[in-house]
């Protein structure tokens, strides 16, 4: 990044977007992963409504998490290609 490119504000601001996304993604992806490892639990542990109920919790909260993260990320380097003159790759 340049020196008048760290002024601009609409490159901080997808910067800011970017850094977002991306925690967004890993936070989504854990949220799954632990789902995962919670329906693991409760498979050969027995049923119990406490771990059924924590892994559908865990599935949405990572869901609403997961996709808005994964659009802005796709809208942030959409938004860089078509500054740079790229091909838009649909």
């Amino acid at each position: 990044m340049t020196e008048g490119e760290a002024h601009d504000p609409v490159i901080r601001s997808r910067e800011r977007i970017r850094m977002l996304a991306c925690t967004g993604r890993r936070c989504g992806y854990s949220c799954f992963l632990t789902a995962l490892a919670a329906f693991v639990i409760n498979y050969y542990s027995g049923s119990s409504s406490f771990w059924i109920s924590f892994t559908v919790a865990l599935l949405i909260i990572g869901s609403l998490i997961l996709a808005p993260s994964i659009i802005f990320g796709y809208a942030v380097n959409a938004a860089e290609r078509e500054e740079q003159g790229l091909p838009h790759g649909h």
